[in-house]
């Protein structure tokens, strides 16, 4: 692969990446050099030569933090500073939303290649490329503004946990594959596709970040850009399966192969590869010395490259893993046995039931027998007669209307029936700025049962991973304080569980974050309905619903296969 052994890291989309990562990969890529002084390089496409920042004719604008541009995008963090650009990210104060931004002097020799790159991104307008958003050129400073992508995983970290699954890495071949064929098709290349380039998002969509911009900023051409983007797909698909660089250096915070062995197949490498995914992985790097198992023509397009993966036999998500139901005691009835734990080894065994002694048979126990009944004839007699007596009295009292009043102690002892809340409003709550579905809030009130509020799809589960996302859930406004007891839910999908808890708020956007909320009561299920019931009631008028796991469910209409969960109807009782 032409681009394998890059030094310059690549633009950061996501709030997830480490500076010290790019000085880690630059050191990775020349093993005999000082890693302070590989931070410091650059190796650039089109003939490997390596420059250090001192031979750069020009210097990255010193800017800060703090900084606008147009007086809208507000620098915040500086995450590349390279050869005469630096990549930022930013905040979109006209439509308050994260943004990335790259900027270099409008004198840099790359300028006009990179406005021109920009701008030819942004007509693509495909969802699974990260978009450019703005190409500017004002005040000497050209730069380019794109998504910013809070709640997606770069695929370095993804790798950094270890090999993907046969499905996993299907999808990434698949996906990323058919987005390059539709980019080369309107005449755009990346050259620049590295696991920093990929990222994943919650819902385990990849997209693909710096088409075309990437390679302009670093002033990489290639000869046979088709080839490049293909045989860099391949060496993706070859680290997800393995878990190593396809080459013999490290890069990308992965090891590289043994060195004097060449290009081995994934399934050398690793046991339990699959079989097809690992040939697919050869046949794009063919150009580079590797030799397809079953002599299958390489593939040196993105276009071949999808075409091959559509013609595998389809690669099915791992089928879920639940837990195997307790082991329940079984209860004993026989005589001498219940309500006791059964015999341990060498305990004594339990001594025979002795018969109660045989009636008195004699003329004395004849007399006691009688001299019992009559007695028990008395008694009967004398409760009647209590009986009645108090019956008559019970009529009087009732008549006199001084005596049909009840404190206001007996009133508070007797248990109130719950009544119904009425929910005037709905509103989605998301702390870290990516609702999930947050028009259909109020299809949870509406009692339809065939509408709902959904989740989206997330890759781990059943509970949310707390570095991704915290939790999701509603706030309903119930018109006025109330005393809150109970709510019942309704689900749209069963599975292993369900969490979510009930708090008390104080607004429809909350100022304040969940832990330090008032929790009313919380729960799980794993079935479609969940009640929560409070200790006692809790006075409020904005109640938040968070839920913070959810079952595993198949592909539907919305999303794709992972762990999600829908709200069909919400009740407030009080």
């Amino acid at each position: 692969m032409a681009e394998r052994s890059t030094a310059a890291v690549d633009v950061a989309d996501n709030s997830g990446d480490d500076p010290l990562a790019a000085q880690a990969e630059k050191a990775a890529t020349d093993g005999e050099a000082h890693a302070a002084e590989a931070a410091e390089q650059d190796t650039e496409n089109d003939g490997g030569e390596r420059k250090t920042r001192e031979q750069a004719a020009l210097t990255t604008p010193e800017l800060h933090s703090g900084h606008k541009l147009a007086r809208r995008y507000r620098l915040e963090e500086c995450v590349t500073r390279l050869d005469g650009f630096s990549s930022w990210r930013a905040v979109d104060e006209k439509l308050r939303r994260a943004v990335g931004v790259h900027i270099l002097p409008a004198d840099h020799s790359r300028a006009r290649s990179v406005l021109a790159a920009a701008r030819s991104a942004a007509l693509l307008a495909d969802p699974r490329f990260v978009q450019v958003l703005d190409a500017v050129e004002e005040n000497d400073l050209v730069y380019v503004v794109h998504e910013w992508l809070p709640d997606a995983a770069e695929l370095t970290t993804l790798l950094a946990a270890g090999p993907m699954e046969a499905h996993d890495a299907y999808q990434l071949v698949s996906q990323l594959s058919q987005a390059m064929a539709a980019a080369h098709r309107e005449g755009l290349a990346h050259l620049r596709l590295t696991p920093g380039a990929v990222l994943r998002s919650s819902t385990g969509q990849y997209r693909i970040r710096g088409l075309a911009v990437n390679a302009a900023l670093r002033g990489i051409s290639a000869e046979r850009p088709q080839r490049t983007d293909t045989e860099a797909i391949g060496a993706l698909l070859y680290a997800a399966l393995t878990q190593r660089w396809p080459y013999e250096s490290d890069a990308y915070g992965l090891s590289g192969l043994p060195k004097g062995v060449g290009l081995i197949a994934p399934d050398q490498v690793r046991a339990g590869v699959h079989r097809g995914l690992s040939e697919l992985a050869m046949r794009a790097l063919v150009n580079d010395g590797a030799t397809a198992s079953r002599q299958e023509p390489p593939c040196t397009t993105p276009d071949e490259l999808a075409k091959a993966v559509s013609a595998m036999p389809r690669i099915r998500p791992p089928e879920p893993t639940f837990a195997p139901p307790p082991d329940y005691q079984r209860t004993t009835y026989q005589q001498g046995t219940y309500g006791r734990k059964p015999n341990q080894a060498g305990a004594p065994a339990p001594q025979p039931v002795v018969s109660p002694p045989a009636p008195l048979e004699s003329r004395t126990g004849k007399a006691l027998k009688w001299a019992v009944a009559a007695l028990l004839i008395a008694a009967l007699g004398l409760g009647s007669w209590q009986v009645a007596d108090k019956l008559l009295d019970h009529d009087q009292t009732t008549d006199d209307p001084r005596n049909s009043q009840t404190t206001d102690e007996e009133q508070d002892d007797k248990p109130k029936e719950p009544v119904p809340l009425t929910i005037q409003g709905a509103q989605e709550y998301a702390p870290d700025g990516t609702p999930q579905n947050e028009e259909n809030a109020r299809s949870t009130y509406d009692n339809d049962p065939g509408s709902y509020w959904r989740t989206n799809s997330f890759r781990d589960g059943p509970d949310l991973h707390p570095q991704v996302k915290k939790g999701v859930g509603i706030v309903y406004d119930l018109g006025a304080e109330r005393d809150v007891a109970s709510v019942s839910i309704a689900l749209r999908h069963g599975g292993k569980y369900t969490k979510i808890a009930l708090y008390a708020t104080d607004s429809m956007s909350p100022s304040s974050s969940v832990e330090s909320m008032n929790k009313i009561a919380s729960g799980q299920s794993s079935g479609t309905s969940l009640k929560l019931t409070a200790a006692k009631p809790v006075k409020s008028r904005y109640v938040l619903l968070w839920m913070t796991a959810m079952p595993y469910s198949q592909q539907d209409s919305f999303s794709n296969a992972g762990y999600k969960q829908a709200i069909t109807d919400v009740k407030f009782t009080g």
